[in-house]
């Protein structure tokens, strides 16, 4: 049996989904628990992009090493050398290059002929050869180029290099049995087409993300690139979720499979989710809220009976597991809760299961019974805890005047150890709150998005929030959890701050 490899660019496409702004100490842990899942290649991001995307590829990349770390780079010299500087360090670097070859995009973005086309693509990845052991290379916009032209370039730059071809359905544009066609065109008029992998990279601007990858594994492919969740830009990418899992469910129709640990999905999904603030609609296929629920009473009945009769998909399989009996609260041990640890795959030293242990007691002096998810969050907050910052949360506070007015009084530190402190009024407990912090920081803020949702079920639920503001001509997002939404709100926007601040420190520092 053949093994699909799985290429996820959650990392990279998936972070380019609008209003997503991932700092490198959140970048770090996906790309962890992608390694956990098993994913065959993690595309960490685009190395010249920028020097934040710079320095969090060459992170991955020399923290990764039971998956191979890929960048993207254009067809272009400076693209792929600062892509090798970023990639060295890693246990199999591999450049993924990529250049348009649809008509519409040679006359409008490249105003370059099909010669010129050729030529370049060519060069780059005999310029690639030079020092990645592993090319892959795209032709952007495949779907709608011309076959005859699209075998003739794909020919060219396999006896340049590369050694993986891609596919991309750039626009999610193809239909599944158009896009099966295209596959099997290619394997038939290019000369060399058994030297090299097919890969598939499908947009779902129609809907047809997930049924086009799996056309496209029909006839040949054997690497699949996708992202969790399906995020991405315009409408998603293929979801890596949907597609490992109707491969392992109809192993008798695709008899391919993959090496991906499906226990690891659930977890996986729901990190994603919380880290960018792209919340899993309830009907999401495999790890929605909903996908096991069963309200009809025939249903119910049925499942009852036999789960077969309406679940083709147990929830155990992806990693959901409602048989763990024993609740954690405020009388659990540090036994008790580091085998949650366990049981959860979460992977902290005894010295950080300390401090752990400490924040989960505080929790759950507030909070009568703790969830997984809770347990998941504080780890994750105390993971970022530790990132430096610049302006410090101390306190909150925010009272009604009258009907429409209210007023906050925020007291903030910063990396100076002064106290600033100032209080504002707004129409409202979020707005009063958001005039006083922007009152404390030397600068104007934009606020572009506020999104607020319960971690949880019940009263004493934790509240996140995400937020995405507009700072010193920059774009952030910010994230904050706690049973205050007000001090839940604060943390969001004054992480968003930090982001903002701290990274051109940074860069000032690069520089």
């Amino acid at each position: 049996m053949a093994k699909i490899k799985i290429f996820d660019t959650t990392l990279r496409d998936g972070e380019q989904s609008p209003g997503v702004n991932l700092n490198m100490a959140e970048k770090i842990v996906i790309a962890e628990q992608l390694e956990r899942l098993n994913v065959d290649i993690i595309e960490a991001g685009f190395p010249a992009a920028s020097k934040g995307d710079f320095l969090s590829v060459q992170k991955i990349a020399n923290t990764i090493k039971n998956s191979s770390v890929t960048g993207l780079a254009r067809a272009v010299t400076s693209d792929i050398d600062t892509a090798w500087e970023a990639l060295k360090g890693g246990a199999e670097p591999r450049i993924h290059v990529f250049l348009a070859t649809s008509p519409i995009h040679r006359q409008y973005k490249l105003k370059l002929s099909k010669e010129q086309v050729v030529e370049r693509a060519v060069s780059a990845v005999k310029y690639a050869a030079e020092r990645f052991p592993i090319i892959q290379w795209s032709a952007e916009d495949a779907c709608r180029t011309e076959l005859p032209f699209l075998a003739e370039i794909i020919e060219e730059v396999i006896q340049a290099g590369a050694r993986i071809i891609n596919i991309p359905d750039t626009v999610g544009y193809i239909t599944p049995n158009e896009y099966g066609e295209v596959f099997q065109y290619l394997k038939n008029n290019v000369p060399s087409i058994d030297k090299v992998s097919l890969s598939t990279h499908c947009h779902d601007d129609l809907g047809m993300a997930t049924a086009n990858s799996l056309a496209a594994i029909e006839n040949g492919a054997t690497q699949v690139e996708c992202t969790i969740n399906g995020i991405g830009e315009r409408a998603g990418n293929a979801s890596l979720e949907e597609i490992v899992v109707a491969l392992h469910i109809r192993n008798d129709h695709y008899g391919e499979k993959s090496r991906i640990n499906l226990k690891e999905i659930s977890r996986t999904s729901s990190l994603v989710s919380e880290l960018t603030g792209m919340v899993v609609p309830g009907n999401k296929a495999i790890v929605g809220r909903n996908a096991y629920a069963h309200e009809s009473g025939i249903h119910q009945d049925g499942v009852l009976k036999e789960k077969s009769t309406y679940e083709i998909i147990s929830p155990e399989l992806v990693g959901y597991n409602n048989t763990n009996n024993m609740v954690l609260g405020k009388h659990s041990g540090s036994h008790a809760f580091k085998a949650r640890l366990v049981e959860l795959g979460l992977q902290v030293n005894d010295e950080d299961v300390k401090d752990l242990f400490i924040a989960f007691k505080d929790l759950a002096d507030h909070k009568k019974e703790i969830t997984d998810e809770d347990i998941i969050a504080i780890v994750l907050e105390e993971k970022l805890a530790k990132e430096e910052k610049y302006y410090e949360l101390v306190e909150v506070k925010v009272q009604h005047m009258n009907e429409n007015e209210a007023e906050a009084y925020v007291k903030l530190s910063n990396q100076k150890n002064e106290i600033i402190s100032h209080s504002a009024k707004g129409s409202g407990s979020v707005e009063a709150l958001y005039n006083t912090l922007e009152k404390s920081i030397d600068g104007e803020v934009n606020l572009k998005d506020y999104r607020i949702q319960s971690l949880g079920a019940g009263r004493d639920a934790l509240a996140q929030v995400f937020v995405n503001i507009q700072f010193e001509q920059t774009e952030s997002t910010g994230r904050g959890l706690d049973q205050d939404v007000l001090v839940a709100s604060a943390k969001a926007y004054i992480n968003a701050i930090n982001r903002v601040i701290l990274a051109k420190e940074k860069m000032l520092e690069i520089v």
